[in-house]
């Protein structure tokens, strides 16, 4: 038990005390209160957000794709496939 031990037990302990510490100080904080205004609660301003006109929404949902200039069928779906089922040898003594 040498300097392993010390450097284990004790240096390593001071960053995760220097945590609490701050942790402690923030929670004992005062609020910071604007000097001269009053308090509030409404959460902002009570004026109604404009839309950008340069940005129209579309309305949802929109209507798929076509799959060519003559609206071609729908691919078919990938051919399924079988997973092999290995089995094992049985070795006779």
């Amino acid at each position: 038990m040498g300097w392993g031990f010390v450097w284990l037990m004790v240096v390593l302990k001071i960053p995760i005390g220097l945590l609490l510490w701050l942790v402690w100080w923030a929670v004992r904080q005062e609020p910071d209160d604007a000097a001269g205004e009053a308090p509030r609660g409404d959460g902002g301003s009570k004026v109604p957000q404009q839309r950008d006109p340069r940005h129209p929404h579309s309305p949802l949902p929109r209507r798929p794709r076509d799959r060519g200039p003559h609206g071609d069928p729908l691919l078919p779906p990938p051919p399924r496939t079988r997973t092999l089922v290995a089995r094992s040898r049985m070795r006779e003594h």
